[in-house]
């Protein structure tokens, strides 16, 4: 079973749309939305079965240039 994690974002000023067209080109989320506060998105995804989460993340989604932040909300149990 995948575990699904939300990630959120914070971009370098200018750059959001930039980083959101790349994470979409990578399709490695299920859902991305720009948000408010203090980070710019915030993307759901599910890790798949066996793959280390840290891992996983560093190495599809933070070489994406403009990414300045991010922070990872591992998940439990769906209700």
């Amino acid at each position: 079973m995948s575990t699904c994690v939300f990630v959120q974002i914070r971009c370098k000023p200018g750059t959001t749309y930039k980083v959101a067209e790349e994470i979409a080109l990578r399709e490695i989320h299920s859902e991305l939305y720009s948000t408010s506060g203090n980070f710019d998105l915030l993307m759901k995804l599910y890790i798949p079965t066996g793959e280390d989460v840290g891992k996983y993340i560093n190495e599809q989604l933070l070489p994406i240039d403009g990414i300045e932040r991010s922070l990872t909300t591992m998940t439990f149990k769906v209700f």
